[in-house]
């Protein structure tokens, strides 16, 4: 979120030290009131397709609220929501929900507590908290997952304003709070937001990444909303980020028992406290087989850390272009994701941000390097609106990369100042039309696309293994959305990589080789807006009936590499490092 200005008398100013005096008005602070440019028409002969995104939560039975702290979002603790996750929590094929919970500074009714929905298949999940037993947590933020001792169960991290919680994946159903027996518990409050699972050393076994937010305790934060607090576009809101003291980022290496060891430092990880880190994205950026970390922050320039291979990281976002938008501004960087929109064989980054701003899609040139090309692409649009979460998804099943975003303003009372800016929001849909520019379709993507709300986090996973993704969108103080595609799709291929030790092979990077082109992803842990997808790759083949598939693994030597020729489309496989393909299992055509 974009900070608002500072009006602070210097009593005040104290408190929130380092604060910077005169701190500039949003809109002059981004890129000079960016405005959209017009829609680019398709070339004559290209179509796009029909796609149809209905909402279809209340139907599979995800009826749960999240609740970001009282409606009238006094603190900017209250602002940033919170994030989903997508696994399989008990083997069983069909993915499963995690919706993190909020919290309430003043609440005194019941805990509130995160939910976990169990999938029984054909989109409709079963509410098991209670008998997964898990309860109440703290103030959620955001959630990874990651099978920490590789025991073939995936267990959860999740981000707090308080006290990050680490939930052991007992294999029976049920969860166990580990957090002070994994070395995760920290004495002091702190506030996380992102995280992600990565085996940075190529070891075996899965070390955490986490990004943190703002040194932040509401009792100490300017007055809010009041006209001797922050304003922004001449309205009082809730004071922060900037003006309010910043973050490092945190390292936490694993022990080969499940155990953590903070190496932040070690690393090359810790930074001056001077950033407001939200989400982390990790992949193999400059395919060297190892690895890199990148971290979206909110009004500071965002951070990327290469690895060098040796336990360490370099620290260059400015070099690599990955801190600052094309005109050399810091932005309001709030979700991410990753993929090869191209076709050229390397992973593009793109980042959402505040209103007034566009969205920011960098292109991959190679050795490190990355050119913002936002505008080229098409995606200099809807600067109107707030964005979080984000995702690259073929929803059409062409084999290239589409875009997925979902926003939602973070002040309520919006609406009341006559800005023409309202707090529920609808979402953004972008085809990618394969010659390395994107087509607006976000009018026509379906009733899904269209509604408002005030959304933060997404997942997206084939929760139905029908060859189509769905899209599980949180919505502050309503339930979340589930996406589904009723438009027509072509062929595809869903991939579960394994490792010998039979854990999701989190830093996996997969090819598969359709009719002559290579499409690439990897299998990846956190991303979106401090969220977790479905560990299954998947890849649209269009027409084609087979692929060949080639899997870079992520642990040992990075010339352990194994190709499986002429796989079937229309199925999703599970692939174990060594042995090949262990099952195979049709689409289904399961109506919901």
């Amino acid at each position: 979120m974009r900070s608002a200005r500072s009006l602070l008398p210097l009593a005040v100013l104290a408190l929130a030290a380092p604060l910077l005096i005169g701190v500039k008005v949003f809109s002059q602070m981004v890129s000079g009131n960016a405005a959209d440019q017009p829609v680019r028409p398709l070339p004559p002969g290209m179509k796009a397709p029909i796609v149809d995104f209905r909402d279809i939560a209340a139907q599979a039975g995800l009826t749960a609220q999240v609740i970001s702290g009282d409606l009238d979002q006094t603190y900017i603790v209250e602002n940033t929501g919170t994030g989903v996750a997508i696994f399989d929590y008990d083997n069983d094929g069909l993915p499963d929900i995690f919706l993190v919970q909020g919290d309430r500074l003043h609440n005194a009714g019941p805990p509130f507590t995160p939910h976990l929905y169990h999938n029984l298949g054909g989109l409709h999940f079963e509410d098991v908290t209670a008998k997964a037993g898990i309860g109440h947590l703290g103030w959620g933020q955001g959630v990874c997952a990651g099978d920490a001792d590789n025991d073939g169960h995936v267990d959860l991290f999740l981000t707090q304003w308080g006290h990050n919680v680490f939930l052991h994946n007992l294999g029976n159903g049920t969860f166990r709070d580990e957090t002070k027996e994994r070395g995760l518990y920290r004495p002091e409050s702190r506030w996380s937001t992102g995280c992600a699972f990565i085996d940075y050393d190529r070891d075996g076994y899965l070390d955490l990444a986490v990004a943190n937010y703002v040194n932040f305790k509401a009792q100490d934060s300017p007055p809010p909303r009041t006209q001797s607090g922050c304003n922004w576009k001449g309205m009082p809101v809730p004071c922060g980020p900037r003006g309010l003291k910043g973050e490092t980022m945190t390292l936490y290496h694993n022990d080969g028992h499940g155990h953590f060891v903070d190496v932040t430092k070690q690393a090359g990880i810790e930074t001056p406290p001077e950033y407001y880190g939200f989400t982390v994205l990790t992949g193999d950026f400059d395919n060297d087989g190892w690895p890199d970390i990148y971290i979206t922050c909110d009004s500071t320039p965002s951070l990327y850390f290469h690895n060098k291979h040796n336990g360490t990281f370099e620290e260059m976002g400015l070099s690599s272009g990955l801190a600052v938008n094309e005109d050399g501004r810091e932005q309001a960087g709030m979700g991410a994701t990753a993929a090869d929109y191209g076709g050229d064989g390397r992973l593009d980054i793109f980042k959402t941000n505040f209103s007034n701003d566009t969205n920011t899609l960098y292109r991959n040139l190679g050795n490190n390097n990355f050119d913002d090309v936002t505008g080229a692409a098409g995606l200099a649009v809807h600067t109107q609106y707030v964005k979080w979460g984000t995702a690259f998804l073929d929803f059409d099943n062409d084999g290239w990369p589409d875009l997925f975003i979902v926003d939602g303003h973070v002040y309520p009372f919006v609406e009341k100042y006559n800005l023409g800016e309202e707090f529920k929001q609808p979402r953004q849909l972008f085809w990618n039309r394969g010659d390395g520019q994107f087509f607006d379709m976000s009018s026509t993507g379906g009733s899904g696309i269209t509604a408002k709300h005030a959304s933060r986090g997404i997942a997206v996973g084939d929760l139905d293994n029908d060859g189509s993704q769905e899209i599980v969108v949180v919505n502050l103080f309503e339930p979340p959305s589930l996406l589904k595609n009723f438009g027509p799709r072509a062929n595809a291929l869903l991939v579960r990589a394994v490792t010998a030790s039979g854990r999701d092979a989190i830093g996996a990077r997969l090819t598969l080789t359709v009719g002559g082109r290579k499409e690439i992803d990897e299998v990846r842990s956190g991303g979106y807006h401090i969220s977790q997808g479905d560990f299954r790759v998947h890849f649209g083949m269009g027409h084609a009936t087979k692929a060949d598939l080639t899997i870079r693994w992520p642990d040992g030597p990075v010339s352990n590499v194994e190709t499986i020729p002429g796989v079937d489309a229309n199925q999703w496989i599970v692939v174990r490092e060594g042995r090949g393909i262990v099952e195979r299992h049709p689409f289904t055509h399961d109506s919901p």
